[in-house]
């Protein structure tokens, strides 16, 4: 099982990964959260009740780590509620770094089969509601069992 540790400055949230919905997804995160990419980056749009979204290497929502991703759209799991972490992305397969943290799901279910859901907060939850735009990731921890 492949989980994960997301370190803010407002509390700890922990992730298990759907590795047999997104694949692709999930392996691109992790690579990317062990080289440390997400360390002191920001939570650069946070939407109440909606989501909050980081992973943007110059904060403005315009970055990536210079590669993109094809869309994971078809598993069983596609869908968006609270604590699911998505892929943020500028159109079909254009992911790359930036993911985001639902609020819940009155508001994104729109987003099902939209955007690739790869993993979903299953402790601290509370710490999503907390998090305001500009928060820091410290680090993101792979945890590997």
């Amino acid at each position: 099982m492949l989980q994960a540790e997301i370190h803010t400055e407002k509390g700890l949230m922990k992730v298990e990964f759907f590795e047999q919905d997104a694949p692709t997804t999930v392996q691109n995160f992790v690579t990317l959260s062990e080289k440390g990419f997400y360390d002191g980056l920001t939570f650069h749009r946070v939407i109440p009740n909606f989501v909050i979204q980081g992973g943007c290497p110059d904060g403005t929502g315009a970055g990536g780590p210079g590669h993109t991703i094809k869309c994971e759209l078809t598993g069983g799991n596609q869908f968006h509620d609270r604590g699911v972490l998505s892929m943020a992305h500028a159109g079909r397969n254009t992911g790359g770094s930036q993911f985001f943290i639902c609020h819940g799901r009155e508001n994104t279910s729109h987003l099902d089969r939209q955007h690739t859901c790869f993993g979903k907060v299953f402790e601290g939850l509370e710490v999503i509601d907390q998090i305001k735009g500009g928060d820091t990731i410290e680090k993101i921890v792979i945890i590997r069992e």
